[in-house]
């Protein structure tokens, strides 16, 4: 709880992004699923909106790249989102496919678009504000010093 407390006393916004972040992933793959069952063009949004908390979950959270057998091409696709910049523009993208949706049928997924909207604004007064990209301190990133190299990793699992 002290790391959660620390982050929002931290006034940067990128770490802002990145909680927005956490909690996109839980409200893509739980509205994805829920916005299966309508019968209409909605399923392929809801579709998107799973592969879209799936994608998150490995930019957020780096760690699952050392775990998780992944191409190459997605490993390098991950990587280029380690910027404020880019992270804006990739949550500005996925909003905007969300709010998409609403012209096919008004749904739960609104909600999705306006959490992915709520990060890419964090982001983006990271930007203009030149604040360094920063991680939390919860979640411990694969460049920080304390974080625990890949044989050690091997051997917990």
């Amino acid at each position: 709880m002290g790391g959660m407390v620390k982050d929002l006393k931290s006034f940067n916004f990128s770490v802002y992004g990145r909680w927005f972040g956490y909690i996109n992933i839980i409200l893509c793959i739980a509205l994805g699923i829920a916005n299966l069952f309508h019968v209409s063009g909605v399923i392929a949004f809801g579709i998107i909106s799973i592969i879209q908390g799936l994608v998150i979950l490995f930019i957020e959270i780096p760690f699952l790249l050392k775990i998780c057998p992944l191409s190459d091409n997605f490993i390098e696709f991950i990587k280029r989102f380690e910027t404020n910049g880019w992270r804006c523009l990739f949550y500005l993208a996925m909003a905007i496919i969300q709010y998409i949706s609403i012209a096919v049928m008004a749904t739960s997924l609104i909600v999705v678009a306006v959490g992915l909207t709520i990060s890419s604004i964090s982001y983006a007064v990271a930007y203009t504000k030149h604040q360094e990209f920063q991680n939390t301190n919860i979640i411990k990133n694969p460049t920080d010093d304390d974080f625990p190299h890949e044989a050690v990793v091997r051997e917990m699992l």
